[in-house]
C-alpha cells in the first residue's frame, strides 16, 4: 500500500486538530505517514501514531521554520521524490496553500485546495465560484497534492506503528531568501481557533456593534466567534475574525449567522458548513436561501433565549 504524506499542522510542537483529521482521511487513500517539521516531533509521535500514522518523518532543522514556507515545500518535494506517495495532504490555511502551490510546481503535479472531503481515488469535494457550486475533482497529473479544510472529517483513532525517522534534508539558499525575525504569540481568548472550531457563531450589521449576545451564546456552546465584513469594516470586530471571501473560510459542524444578510462574499466563507442556522429580522434576507434552519426575529431577543436554553441543559 502506497504512503500518503500528511503535513502536520502544529504550534511550537503542539499538534492541532486538523492533523488528526487528515490522518483519518489518509487511511482511506493508503498508509498514513506524518511529516513533522520543526521542534517537538518526539513529544508528538505518540499522538500521531494514535491517529494512524504508520511512519513519522521528522525534520528538526531550525531553518525549515525560520524562513517562511519555502523550506517546507522543499522538504515535501524531497520526500515525494524519494517515497512516490499516493497523495500529499496539507492543511488548507494561508501557509498550507502556499506550501501546496510551491510543491506542485517543484514536482510538476496537480493541486486541489479547500477540499472539504477526500475519498478513494483520491476524489475531492469543494466549493467553487464563491460557494455557488459544489464540485468533485481529481488530480490527473503527477502526485495529487490536496489542501484539506479543517473539520473535513471526524478524527478517528487507529493505533499506527508510528515508526520514527529523523530526516536530514538539504534546503537551498533560494528557500532562505525571506526570514522570520520575530514572532509574537496571539493573545488567548479562551475560545477555539476560528478556522478549526466545530461551532462558529458570527455577527453582522444587525448587531449594531454590540457583539455581547453573540459572544455569550458562543461561549455557552464552546464556539468560536466570527464576523461579517460589514461588522469588521465598521470597526466593531477585528479583521482576524472576519468570515468570507476576503476573510477566513470556515467549515464547522454548526454555523450560526446572527444579523447577517448573506451577501455572496460572506457565503463564500461559510457555505460548506455542515449545518447553518440564521437569525435575522428581515424574512427576505438572502441568508435564508442557504440555511438549514432559519429564525425570523431580533437577535437581541433570540440569542439570549437560546443561551438560556443551552445553559439549562
Amino acid at each position: 500500500m502506497a504512503e500518503v504524506l500528511v503535513l502536520v499542522d502544529h504550534a511550537n510542537g503542539e499538534v492541532k486538530k486538523p492533523a488528526a483529521e487528515m490522518l483519518t482521511i489518509a487511511r482511506r487513500l493508503g498508509e498514513p505517514s506524518a511529516v513533522f517539521i520543526g521542534p517537538g516531533a518526539e513529544t508528538a509521535k505518540d499522538l500521531l501514531a494514535r491517529y494512524g500514522a504508520e511512519k513519522i518523518y521528522a525534520v528538526s532543522d531550525p531553518a525549515a521554520l525560520e524562513h517562511l514556507v519555502a523550506p517546507q515545500a522543499e522538504v515535501l518535494a524531497q520526500l515525494v521524490q524519494e517515497k512516490s506517495p499516493a497523495a500529499v495532504l496539507i492543511p488548507s490555511n494561508a501557509a498550507g496553500k502556499e506550501i501546496g502551490a510551491r510543491l506542485a510546481v517543484k514536482t510538476d503535479s496537480g493541486l486541489i485546495t479547500d477540499a472539504v472531503d477526500v475519498q478513494e481515488g483520491p476524489v475531492t469535494t469543494q466549493s467553487v465560484f464563491a460557494g455557488s457550486y459544489t464540485v468533485q475533482a481529481k488530480v490527473t497529473k503527477g502526485t495529487p497534492i490536496i489542501c484539506v479544510k479543517p473539520n473535513s472529517a471526524a478524527p478517528e483513532q487507529a493505533n499506527g506503528a508510528g515508526a520514527f525517522e529523523e530526516l536530514s534534508v538539504s534546503i537551498s539558499d533560494d528557500a532562505k531568501a525571506a526570514k522570520v525575525t520575530a514572532s509574537e504569540p496571539k493573545k488567548a481568548s479562551g475560545r477555539p481557533e476560528l478556522t478549526e472550531a466545530a461551532i462558529v457563531v458570527s455577527g453582522g450589521r444587525g448587531t449594531g456593534g454590540d457583539f455581547s449576545p453573540v459572544e455569550t451564546f458562543a461561549d455557552a456552546l464552546g464556539a468560536a466567534v466570527g464576523a461579517s465584513r460589514a461588522a469588521v469594516d465598521a470597526g466593531w470586530y477585528p479583521h482576524s475574525s472576519q468570515v468570507g471571501q476576503t476573510g477566513k473560510q470556515v467549515s464547522p459542524q454548526l454555523y450560526v449567522a446572527a444579523g447577517i444578510s448573506g451577501a455572496i462574499q460572506h457565503r463564500a466563507g461559510m457555505q460548506t458548513s455542515k449545518t447553518i442556522v440564521a437569525i435575522n429580522k428581515d424574512e427576505e434576507a438572502p441568508i435564508f436561501e442557504l440555511v438549514d434552519f432559519g429564525v425570523v426575529g431580533d437577535l437581541f431577543t433570540v440569542l439570549p433565549q437560546a443561551t438560556e436554553a443551552v445553559k439549562g441543559k
